[in-house]
C-alpha cells in the first residue's frame, strides 16, 4: 500500500514514517513544514509542500500519487496557545481535516488514520482512562480533537472508508538522534532546555489532588507510537469499513516531579524545580488504559521512561553538544 503522511515531516510523523518503510509500505509525505523539517524525510520518500486548508494542493497529490491510505498527523498542537488562539486552532485543526476528507473521500482513499489525543478526556475521574471514558476537552486543542473523531467516525459510516481514531498521551523520545523532537513544547525537552541553561526546571503547579501535587501523566515512546499505526493501518486495509478509537499509552502514571528527578539522574544534572502557577486548561491526572489496543491489534508497548528520557537527550546533545554533562 502506498499511504500518504499529513505532517510526516515532523517529530512524531518521521517515526511514522520510519516504522511504515520499515514494515514494508510505501510513504508519500504531506507537510507545510511550519514546524517539520524537510531533512527528517528519507530521501526516497516523495516530500511536497503545502498545507490541508489548500484543497487543490491536497487533490494534486492524490491525483499524482497512487495513495491507498492516509495518516493524519498535521495539526497544531500547544495546549497553551490554542487558549489564546482558539480560531486559528479551529481552522488549522478543523477545517484542515475536513478539507483532507473531502478530497480523500472524492479520491476513493478506502482507509484513514487519525491522530486524536488524550486531551479529549479533560480531567477524568477514573484512575485509568478507558475509550469509553466520557469526553470533556479542558481547551480548544482538545475540543479540535474531539470534533476531528466525530468528522473521521460520520465520514467512515457514510462512506465506508475504513478509520482508526488514536489517542495519543504523552510522547517522547525517539529512534535515533537524527528524529529527536527539536521542538521545546513538552516536559522533557522543556526540562532539557532548562537544566542546560543553568536555570531550575519548572513545575506548573503543585497543588493538584495528586500525591506529590503535581500533575501525573502516561508517557509513550515515540517508537512505539509509530509501530501502534503501523498496526492500526495494517488493520484497516485488511478489514474494509472497520472502525477503531485507540487509547495508545502505557498505563502507567508518572508525576511531573518524579519526571524531573529522572531527567536529573539521566543527564548528570542536579537542578531542583522551581514551582510556578498552574497552566490553563492541565488536567491533575491522564493515565490510559491501553489493554483494548491489546486485544484489537495484539500492540503492547516496548519502552519505559528510562529509555525515553536517555533516547530524549541523545538527540538533544546533537543538537546543543555543549549540554553534554556526564
Amino acid at each position: 500500500m502506498t499511504w500518504l503522511i499529513t505532517g510526516g515531516a515532523g517529530y512524531i510523523g518521521a517515526h511514522v514514517v520510519r516504522a511504515l518503510r520499515e514494515a514494508g509500505e510505501r510513504a508519500v509525505v504531506y507537510d507545510d513544514l511550519s514546524t517539520g523539517l524537510a531533512e527528517r524525510v528519507p530521501r526516497d520518500v516523495p516530500l511536497v509542500e503545502g498545507s490541508t486548508l489548500d484543497e487543490a494542493r491536497v487533490r494534486e497529490v492524490l491525483a499524482r500519487h497512487p495513495v491507498t491510505g492516509v495518516v493524519h498527523l498535521a495539526a497544531k498542537k500547544q495546549v497553551g496557545e490554542s487558549m489564546d488562539r482558539p480560531l486559528h486552532y479551529y481552522r488549522e485543526n478543523v477545517e484542515g481535516l475536513r478539507v483532507l476528507l473531502d478530497a480523500v473521500t472524492d479520491a476513493g482513499v478506502p482507509s484513514f488514520v487519525f491522530s486524536s489525543s488524550a486531551a479529549v478526556y479533560g480531567m477524568p475521574g477514573a484512575e485509568l482512562v478507558t475509550e469509553e471514558t466520557p469526553c470533556a476537552p479542558m481547551s480548544p486543542y482538545g475540543e479540535t480533537k474531539l470534533v476531528g473523531e466525530w468528522l473521521v467516525r460520520a465520514t467512515g459510516r457514510a462512506t465506508g472508508m475504513s478509520t482508526a481514531c488514536l489517542r495519543y498521551f504523552n510522547v517522547a523520545g525517539a529512534a535515533g538522534p537524527e528524529l529527536a523532537d527539536a521542538g521545546v513544547y513538552n516536559l522533557i525537552p522543556m526540562v532539557f532546555e532548562k537544566l542546560t541553561a543553568d536555570a531550575a526546571p519548572r513545575i506548573f503547579g503543585d497543588d493538584y489532588p495528586t500525591p506529590d501535587g503535581t500533575c501525573v501523566r502516561d508517557y509513550i515512546h515515540v517508537v512505539d507510537l509509530a509501530e501502534a499505526h503501523v498496526a492500526a493501518a495494517r488493520a484497516l486495509a485488511s478489514s474494509p469499513g472497520r472502525a477503531l478509537t485507540l487509547n495508545i499509552g502505557r498505563g502507567e502514571g508518572v508525576s511531573v516531579r518524579e519526571m524531573i528527578d529522572r531527567i536529573n539522574a539521566v543527564t548528570g544534572y542536579a537542578r531542583p524545580p522551581h514551582t510556578t502557577p498552574r497552566r490553563p486548561g492541565d488536567p491533575a491526572r491522564v493515565v490510559a488504559s491501553a489493554d483494548r489496543i491489546s486485544t484489537e491489534l495484539g500492540w503492547q508497548a516496548r519502552y519505559d521512561v528510562q529509555d525515553m528520557i536517555a533516547s530524549a537527550w541523545d538527540g538533544w546533545v546533537r543538537l546543543h553538544p555543549e549540554a553534554a554533562r556526564i
